[in-house]
C-alpha cells in the first residue's frame, strides 16, 4: 500500500482547502465545498474566505446570511459553523444525538431530573412563534418547569442540541458586533428539517463521508470522527469503501480517499496563508501532523490564529486597534519567508481595513 508522508498529506489538506491556489468561485460554493466554516467568532469565516477565494468581497457573504443561503447553526462537534442552507437541513438530524451528548457531558448534574424530551417540547413551543430570542429569554420562559436545573445547562441544552435553531443577521456579518438571537432554524429557512433517514445503512452518513474527503483527505476514520463529532460512521464508512482508495500514513495508519481527488507532491510550491482562530484545516482532523507540530497543536484550539509557511503553521498572528497585523514566528523564518509573511500579512491588513492600513511586522520571537 502507498505510503504518503506528512508533507504530502499537507499539501492534500491545501489542495481541498482551497489554500494551495485561490479559487475562483462564489463564496457560497465554498462554504459548501469546506462543509462549513467554524464561526464560534462570528468575523473568523471572512478572514477563512479571503485566504482561499480569490477577489473575495466580505459583503457577499453578509448577503447570503441575509438572504438565508447560509446560516450560523451549532453542529460539527457541538460548535457554531456557517454552513449552506441545504447542508444544515440535511445534517442536522444526523447530529442530534451526538449533541444531546455533548452537552449532557458538560451539564450532566446541573439537568439532573430534567426529562430532555418535555424540555425539547418547551422550547420548541416558546420558539414556534419565529420571535427571535435571546438564550436568556428562552430559559426564562420554560425554567419555571424545572427549578432546580442549572441556567447555563437549560439554555445551552435547548440551544446548542434540543432545539435547531439558526443566528440570525445582524450577528455574523462583515464588521459587525452584536449578541446572539435565535429563530427556529425551519422557520427561518422555510423548509423542515429533513427526518433520520430509516435506511440502515446511513445514507447521510456516507454523504458526510464523501463530503469529508473531498475537503480533507486522505484521512483516517478517526480524522472524520474529529471533524463532525459523530462516532456512529463505521456503518457509513463500510457502505462507501468499494469507492474509495487506501493508503498509509507514515506512522501505520490507514487513510481513506475519493479516487480522483487530488494529491499534488509534496515539493509542491505552498505560498504563505493567513488562518482564522479556529480554522478547520487544522482542527478538523485528529492526527494534525500533516499541518502543525504536535508543539503547536494547542494554539489552534486556544483560539489563535495560524499563518501557514511552506504549508506548514509556523506562525500565529493578531491584528491591533490600528489596523496592524503582528505575526509572531514559532520557528525561524529565513530571509525569503519573512518577506512573503510579511507581504502577505499587508494584504491583510488591507484586507481588514478597507485598505486603510497596510502595516504588516514581525514580532521577535524567542527563537531569533
Amino acid at each position: 500500500m502507498t505510503v504518503l508522508t506528512d508533507r504530502a498529506l499537507g499539501r492534500a489538506t491545501l489542495a481541498r482547502q482551497l489554500l494551495l491556489d485561490p479559487a475562483d468561485m462564489p463564496a457560497e460554493d465554498a462554504v459548501a465545498h469546506l462543509g462549513g466554516l467554524q464561526a464560534q467568532e462570528p468575523q473568523e469565516p471572512f478572514v477563512g474566505l479571503w485566504s482561499r477565494l480569490r477577489g473575495f468581497d466580505p459583503s457577499h457573504l453578509s448577503g447570503l446570511l441575509i438572504g438565508r443561503r447560509v446560516v450560523r447553526t451549532h453542529l460539527m462537534r457541538r460548535t457554531v459553523h456557517l454552513v449552506t442552507a441545504a447542508d444544515s437541513l440535511a445534517w442536522r438530524s444526523r447530529h442530534d444525538t451526538m449533541l444531546r451528548q455533548r452537552v449532557l457531558g458538560t451539564y450532566r448534574r446541573e439537568l439532573a431530573g430534567v426529562d430532555l424530551d418535555e424540555l425539547a417540547a418547551a422550547g420548541r413551543a416558546v420558539m414556534a412563534d419565529a420571535e427571535p430570542r435571546t438564550m436568556s429569554e428562552l430559559v426564562r420562559a420554560v425554567e419555571a418547569r424545572w427549578p432546580t436545573a442549572g441556567r447555563r445547562a437549560l439554555g445551552e441544552m435547548l440551544i446548542a442540541a434540543l432545539v435547531p435553531v439558526a443566528q440570525i443577521p445582524p450577528r455574523g456579518l462583515w464588521r459587525t458586533r452584536t449578541g446572539v438571537r435565535n429563530v427556529l432554524l425551519s422557520a427561518w429557512l422555510g423548509r423542515e428539517i429533513a427526518p433520520p433517514a430509516p435506511d440502515t445503512s446511513d445514507p447521510v452518513g456516507q454523504a458526510l463521508v464523501r463530503r469529508y474527503l473531498a475537503a480533507y483527505g486522505p484521512a483516517t476514520s478517526a480524522d472524520l470522527r474529529a471533524w463532525c463529532g459523530l462516532a456512529g460512521l463505521p456503518v457509513a464508512v463500510a457502505a462507501v469503501r468499494a469507492e474509495l482508495v487506501s493508503f498509509r500514513d507514515e506512522h501505520g495508519r490507514e487513510l481513506l480517499d475519493l479516487p480522483d481527488a487530488p494529491r499534488p507532491g509534496p515539493d509542491t510550491p505552498a505560498p504563505v496563508r493567513f488562518l482564522p482562530a479556529f480554522d478547520n484545516a487544522i482542527l478538523g482532523y485528529r492526527y494534525r501532523e500533516r499541518i502543525i507540530d504536535d508543539a503547536h497543536r494547542g494554539l489552534s484550539v486556544a483560539g489563535e490564529r495560524a499563518v501557514l509557511v511552506d504549508g506548514r503553521v509556523a506562525a500565529s498572528w493578531k491584528v491591533d486597534r490600528d489596523a496592524t497585523v503582528t505575526i509572531t514566528p514559532l520557528r525561524r523564518l529565513t530571509p525569503a519567508e519573512r518577506s512573503k509573511t510579511t507581504e502577505q500579512g499587508q494584504a491583510l491588513a488591507a484586507f481588514l481595513s478597507d485598505n486603510d492600513s497596510d502595516r504588516a511586522e514581525i514580532a521577535e520571537s524567542a527563537s531569533d
